[in-house]
C-alpha cells in the first residue's frame, strides 16, 4: 500500500517519505507563487486549479494562502477565503457551494499519535524512523459561515448553513442551521428569521 492510500485508509502514515513530500511541494510552490503575485493579476486565481482536487468556476482566495497537498482539498462553487487561509489538507477536505472563510481560518486535516513513540520513533524494515501521521476527512457543507481565526480539526463535518463565530475552536460536528462559538465549539441556537439584516439595505 503506498503512502498516500494509507491516508484515505485511515492508517498511520508517514508524512515525511518522499512520495508524498513530492505532492506537498508543487502545492507549497504554486501557494508561494500565488502569495508573490499582485492581487489584481489576472494570473493569480488560475494557479489555485493547478493544484487543487477541485473547484467550481467562480471563487475568490485573498491570500496569503498555505495549502499542505491541494490535491486532497474539493471544493464547490461560489467560494470565498479571507486573508491567511491555511489547509492542512492530509486528509481530505470537502467544502461545499457558497462557503465564505473570515481571515485566519485554518483547516487542520490531520493528527498525531499522543504517545511520542508512536509519533516519532516508529521504525521502518530499511531502518527509516518516520513521523507518523493519521488523518480524518473534513466534511464543511453548503452556506457555511467560518469566521475570522476559526480552527477546524479533522474528523468533524459543519452542517449546511451553520456559523461559527469568530475564535472557535471546531472539535466536534456542528449541526446544519446553527450557531457555534467557543474552545472547544458548541452549537448555542438556531439561526432564524429573527437573525435577518434585510432592514439595513
Amino acid at each position: 500500500m503506498k503512502e498516500e492510500e494509507k491516508i484515505f485508509a485511515g492508517k498511520l502514515f508517514d508524512c515525511r517519505i518522499k512520495e508524498l513530500r513530492d505532492v506537498k511541494h508543487k502545492a507549497h510552490e504554486l501557494c508561494r507563487k500565488f502569495n508573490n503575485m499582485d492581487e489584481y493579476d489576472e494570473a493569480r486565481l488560475p494557479l489555485v486549479k493547478e493544484f487543487i482536487g477541485s473547484i467550481g468556476e467562480k471563487y475568490y482566495f485573498q491570500g496569503p494562502i498555505q495549502f499542505n497537498y491541494g490535491s486532497h482539498t474539493f471544493i464547490g462553487e461560489n467560494f470565498l477565503a479571507n486573508f491567511n487561509l491555511l489547509v492542512m489538507d492530509d486528509g481530505k477536505v470537502f467544502i461545499g457551494d457558497n462557503v465564505m472563510f473570515g481571515p485566519n481560518v485554518s483547516i487542520l486535516c490531520t493528527n498525531h499519535p499522543l504517545i511520542a513513540d508512536e509519533r516519532i520513533r516508529m521504525e521502518y524494515e530499511d531502518g527509516h524512523v518516520s513521523m507518523s501521521e493519521f488523518a480524518g476527512e473534513i466534511h464543511i457543507e453548503d452556506d457555511v459561515w467560518l469566521a475570522a481565526n476559526v480552527t477546524v480539526i479533522d474528523g468533524v463535518t459543519i452542517g449546511k448553513g451553520a456559523v461559527v463565530g469568530a475564535g472557535s475552536v471546531v472539535t466536534r460536528d456542528i449541526p446544519a442551521g446553527w450557531l457555534a462559538v467557543g474552545v472547544p465549539a458548541k452549537p448555542i441556537r438556531k439561526i432564524t428569521e429573527k437573525d435577518s439584516k434585510m432592514h439595513l439595505l
